[in-house]
């Protein structure tokens, strides 16, 4: 079971996914809060709220930090001597700020000092679960502009790889799951298993990392970035988000509105959004990067999901020999599919791998979902889709029923033929009997008295649709949220083509000037 909000796990993929291009050739309701109908952060300001930090202790909030030469995160190879890493100190838990502490690993790139030094801008790039410390040098290079006033840094949030990471069950069991669970099961057998599988990787969870996982919420990794403002002195957080990023920006902006900076949310998480309705934005936006991909290639949009449905049927049926000694199943070819929609420029390697697929190989496929999944060729699968499950359940309070799911899944197939089915059961599956309770219906995002934040949506978005984009401006309050969209494919839309894009966050960051709010960017 995997759910497809993320950035930060297709740095690898996409190395992968490239070069299969390259060889081509060429809630209950079930409403989903479509309406964005939540009151917004409008009319009289209230009162500040008691920032939450002022009760933390002094050893905390003035520690310092002991940077050096950065280890080789797990499964890759170390970043170059500009990279420095630390450990921070933060509460376990927040409600006793005396008590036990855990590591959140940072890492940073200090500013290159060809301008004013603003600070430290602070990156999360997706998930939940993603690994800043590995995902900060892969994307470096995009920031370079930025680098010139800030030292960048970024960090892995709590029970995320080297900050006591999340582990839910091990890889055998993982290859397994993969292998045996339908993911769209079509027979009471195939049910039992399916949820069987939920419940024991919930299980895994509390046995493996019981002393975490009641600790992991995004609220907590909010008030984590705001120990590592003081820490790092700097009197305002200036911050990148991307994908889930946004939801923890627009979480950090609601609990410590006097400390936002500059913050730069894109690729926006719909905050109005349940369970539900995030499901339903996700297969919508999936279905409109697929049907987009096939009108560029002259192809109905119609005939072309029905093609696919087709091939996941007869995959449903028996499973596809590949080049090695593993099969792709119909669970592993959604994966395969839906990663190529993550960019335009990674379309053709999902030509290619149709094309294999239809051929009777489905080795394409197989490999753009393990470059998904982050399993290596020695089947060592990284952690990310644990602590991304751990997060999303512990925010989350939805516990969507099996009953209820199957009576949702005409609307979910409605909404996409090709991705429907596998997001509708999802709903259920995805926190079936967790052990821990969850916290909200939908993220509290309202930041009256910020300083102006800014939102960006990219039309074509598969992943976070566009809507969300508008959403969040809206909740974060009258003249907080600034909306930017770029009419664009792909997740995400900085460093993504568009000089109007870049050059407008770039004037935000650097001097401090926002937008006009409402501005497009056509290309």
């Amino acid at each position: 079971m995997q759910r497809f909000v993320r950035s930060a796990a297709l740095a690898a993929a996409g190395v992968l996914v490239a070069g299969l291009a390259a060889g081509c050739g060429s809630s209950d309701d079930g409403d989903g809060g479509d309406d964005g109908k939540r009151p917004s952060a409008t009319g009289p300001e209230p009162k500040p709220k008691p920032d939450p930090s002022s009760t933390l202790p002094a050893s905390l909030t003035s520690q310092k930090l002991d940077w050096g030469r950065c280890d080789a995160p797990e499964g890759g190879s170390a970043p170059g001597s500009e990279w420095q890493c630390s450990t921070l100190k933060v509460p376990l838990d927040y409600d006793k700020p005396d008590g036990g502490t855990i590591g959140i690993a940072l890492i940073r790139a200090k500013s290159t000092g060809q301008g004013d030094r603003i600070g430290s801008l602070l990156f999360n790039f997706g998930g939940p679960g993603g690994s800043g410390v590995s995902g900060l040098p892969s994307f470096a290079d995009s920031y370079d502009s930025l680098r010139e006033r800030y030292d960048l840094v970024s960090f892995d949030p709590r029970g995320v790889a080297a900050s006591e990471g999340v582990r839910c069950r091990d890889d055998a069991a993982t290859q397994a799951a993969e292998e045996k669970v339908d993911l769209t099961p079509d027979t009471a057998a195939e049910e039992k298993a399916y949820f069987k599988d939920a419940k024991d990787f919930g299980a895994g969870c509390a046995r493996n990392s019981k002393n975490v996982v009641g600790h992991v919420s995004t609220d907590d990794a909010a008030r984590d970035m705001d120990v590592m403002r003081q820490v790092l002195g700097d009197d305002k957080l200036h911050y990148f988000g991307v994908s889930y990023g946004t939801e923890l920006g627009g979480t950090y902006a609601h609990l410590f509105p006097r400390r936002v900076g500059r913050l730069v949310l894109d690729a926006v998480v719909d905050p109005s959004a349940d369970s539900i309705g995030h499901a339903e934005n996700q297969a919508r936006g999936f279905q409109r990067a697929l049907d987009n991909y096939f009108t560029s290639r002259g192809q109905n949009p119609k005939a072309g999901s029905a093609k696919i449905r087709k091939l996941f049927e007869r995959l449903d049926a028996e499973p596809m020999r590949t080049s090695g000694d593993r099969k792709l199943t119909e669970s592993l070819a959604h994966t395969g599919v839906l990663v190529t929609l993550y960019s335009k420029q990674t379309w053709p390697a999902l030509t290619r791998g149709l094309e294999d697929a239809e051929k009777g190989d489905g080795s394409a496929l197989l490999q753009l979902a393990d470059a998904y999944n982050e399993r290596d060729a020695s089947g060592r699968y990284s952690t990310q889709s644990h602590s991304q499950r751990a997060i999303a359940c512990l925010d989350s309070k939805a516990r969507t029923t099996p009953a209820e799911a199957k009576k949702r899944l005409d609307r979910f197939r409605e909404i996409s033929p090709v991705f429907g089915e596998f997001l509708g059961w999802d709903t259920a599956g995805w926190c079936h009997e967790w052990p821990v309770a969850g916290l909200h219906d939908s993220p509290e995002v309202g930041a009256p008295g910020a300083d102006p934040i800014l939102v960006v949506g990219n039309t074509g978005d598969p992943a976070t649709p566009y809507e969300g984009a508008r959403k969040m401006a809206d909740e974060l309050g009258k003249d907080v949220g600034v909306h930017l969209t770029w009419k664009g494919e792909g997740h995400g839309a900085y460093d993504k083509g568009s000089d109007c894009v870049d050059d407008t966050i770039d004037a935000y960051l650097l001097d401090g000037r926002a937008p006009k709010d409402g501005k497009v960017c056509s290309s």
